[in-house]
């Protein structure tokens, strides 16, 4: 061979080399299982969740790039768009869908396919929303985690009597949107008021414009301490929560952590990134040949009380030690 063709050669071997190695790993993508994350809110604000997710995978032996896929679906809080990112992740034909965020995704997803398995989290009792047939046998293609979040709502009250004991008078915030949680919520919150003597009144807000408005009415109301439901939207906007409670100097209690993490007084609620943990051993569960139906519906049974004692002192709320001392954290 003469030497200019052999450079040749070379040269051209050397350029393909690149492609041959996307090829090759494009290949090996295309071989392992892709899972589909449909979640209703955005990944700004979900990031601890998901590295929650990613560790209840590597659990089973999953992890993001090495031997599964990843499809990420985020409706930014526009549940509208929910059926059409279901509906994609069908089309992909996903090996499972994680439905995440609250029950609007699992809605979405069980809507779009009764073939895939889907994986769910919701706040409420799954079956009363007609997601699966039981919590021990859940038939059909769902399973999932349910953290309880709107059913402790009952709780919350309570504590939140304990830290404001002179309260009588409550303000309630709910997301008119997500009527089943307000139901939930309303039917545990009667209860409870009626027991505890006192009295509570309804704010509604379903974007940021009527959270300030919710707000303005304190001048006029006067309440004692304030409610938030637990929601998705309200969620995405706790720092706006947050501050508007500083600034009207209203006690209140949340349903996750993320609040008095951001400087919110109260919350108390279940672990919810060790739910999407659970989520991910599922998911991985499911990869290896589990069938949903087999897999009961898991209940949350980790829950933290999280009392930011700086944003107290700042309202002149002395914590009752009691109350102290129950806290699975208190943030300095």
């Amino acid at each position: 061979m003469k030497r200019r063709e052999f450079i040749a050669l070379v040269g051209g071997a050397t350029a393909i080399a690149p492609l041959l190695r996307a090829r090759v790993a494009h290949a090996q993508q295309s071989a392992m299982p892709v899972i589909g994350f449909l979640n209703s809110q955005s990944p700004d604000t979900f990031a601890d969740r998901v590295r929650g997710f990613h560790r209840g995978l590597k659990e089973t032996g999953y992890i993001e790039g090495e031997n599964v896929v990843i499809v990420y679906r985020w409706a930014d809080n526009q549940n509208d768009r929910l059926p059409v990112l279901a509906a994609e992740l069908v089309r992909r034909r996903v090996a499972v869908i994680a439905a995440t965020g609250a029950i609007n995704p699992a809605l979405a997803a069980k809507a779009a396919t009764t073939t895939i398995p889907v994986v769910f989290t919701v706040g409420d009792d799954p079956v009363r929303l007609g997601l699966v047939t039981s919590l021990a046998r859940p038939g059909g293609n769902l399973t999932g985690i349910n953290f309880l979040n709107v059913e402790l709502a009952a709780k919350r009250l309570g504590l939140l009597r304990e830290l404001v004991p002179t309260a009588a008078r409550i303000a309630v915030l709910l997301n008119p949107a997500n009527a089943t949680n307000v139901e939930t919520t309303l039917r545990d919150l009667e209860a409870a008021a009626r027991t505890m003597g006192l009295q509570f009144h309804i704010l509604n807000a379903s974007n940021s414009r009527e959270i300030d408005a919710a707000f303005a009415t304190f001048l006029r109301e006067r309440p004692d301490a304030l409610f938030v439901g637990g929601d998705p939207f309200f969620n995405a906007r706790r720092v706006q929560l947050v501050h508007l409670a500083t600034l009207h100097k209203v006690p209140v209690i949340y349903g996750q952590r993320q609040y008095p993490e951001s400087g919110g007084l109260m919350s108390y609620g279940a672990d919810v990134t060790d739910a999407y943990r659970q989520i991910g051993v599922y998911v991985g569960l499911i990869l290896k040949g589990a069938k949903p139906a087999d897999l009961p519906v898991v209940q949350s049974n980790k829950f933290e009380l999280v009392i930011n004692a700086q944003t107290a002192r700042t309202l002149g709320l002395t914590v009752p030690s009691a109350l102290l001392a129950r806290a699975d954290e208190v943030i300095e």
